[in-house]
């Protein structure tokens, strides 16, 4: 995901003169194309990511079209103040691009583990938030970000993930990667991937389930949702964020203010901190986040049993 983003912007950069890029002091053997390319649009600020927001408040409001990128803790909760009130606040041209969705640097430990973001990124004015699941979705969420007035906040995994999304990605729009009649399985972000085994493995059940890309949490396809409650299927949202403030949360909040019934369920991580050290399907499997099928099968045999 990561070598999508760069390669989209200097793509964009070779027509757009008012792309310019920030670091604080991240992104080797990633951003070094971009440098190389395009020395007088790129600034390394060094380990200052409070700095690195107010520089790019600054020059957005200069009149530059500014990307920052930097791993999520340090780019999202490191520096919220700035974020909240030199980028929300003034609505800035600013967008901040984040890496290592979720538990993607499982063995740094909990100082680099991305479970909080969406929710606090979420929760200010202003601020679009895309959490693309595969590379065609980071492609296509980039690129509709050059023609986007305004703060945007992008979730992006560090792993070689799959291509799952054929189908037409559209800012604010869920993607309807497959169609079912028996439930549907909404995902986030780098959590695609695993719901995509998961519909495939129901299917062997011949359990058949819709599976739901919501690569923008904000704004969130309440179309959508709220077709899917008319549906009067089971809807399980599955991420690899705090089971507080992400997309469970998200969808909960239409699903209750709807004022219509529904059988739902949030898969995500427990409210709690992982103080364990080891790679990502480790540390998914202390967390709950793996054997979806079993977890999935016994939450429909309770709507069954209700």
């Amino acid at each position: 995901m990561r070598n999508n983003f760069i390669n989209c912007l200097i793509e964009q950069a070779e027509d757009d003169k008012k792309i310019f890029l920030i670091t604080p002091d991240l992104g080797f053997y990633i951003l070094e194309k971009f440098a190389e390319k395009f020395p007088e649009r790129f600034l390394n600020v060094g380990i200052a990511e409070q700095n690195a927001i107010g520089i790019a408040s600054g020059l957005a409001l200069s009149g530059k079209h500014v990307y920052i990128y930097s791993i999520i803790p340090f780019i999202t909760m490191r520096c919220f103040e700035q974020i909240r009130l030199d980028i929300a606040y003034m609505n800035t041209n600013v967008k901040i691009i984040g890496v290592g969705a979720g538990l993607s640097y499982g063995a740094a430990g909990t100082t680099h583990h991305s479970v909080e973001d969406i929710a606090i990124m979420r929760s200010l004015p202003n601020m679009t938030v895309c959490c693309p699941g595969d590379p065609a979705e980071v492609n296509a969420l980039i690129k509709q970000s050059f023609h986007y007035d305004g703060p945007m906040y992008f979730r992006l995994a560090k792993s070689n993930e799959p291509v799952i999304n054929n189908k037409e990605i559209i800012l604010g729009k869920a993607s309807i990667i497959k169609e079912g009649s028996d439930l549907a399985v909404i995902t986030t972000s780098n959590m695609l991937e695993a719901g995509f085994l998961l519909i495939n493995d129901l299917e062997q059940d011949n359990k058949k389930a819709s599976l739901i890309s919501m690569h923008t949490i904000k704004p969130i396809d309440k179309e959508l949702i709220l077709n899917l409650i008319d549906r009067n299927i089971p809807i399980i949202t599955i991420e690899e964020h705090n089971i507080i403030g992400g997309l469970g949360s998200a969808v909960a909040e239409i699903i209750a203010e709807s004022s219509k019934p529904a059988k739902f369920k949030r898969i995500g991580i427990p409210d709690k901190f992982s103080h364990y050290v080891g790679s990502q399907n480790f540390i998914r499997e202390k967390m709950g986040l793996t054997n979806l099928k079993e977890k999935v099968n016994s939450i429909l045999e309770g709507f069954s049993n209700g």
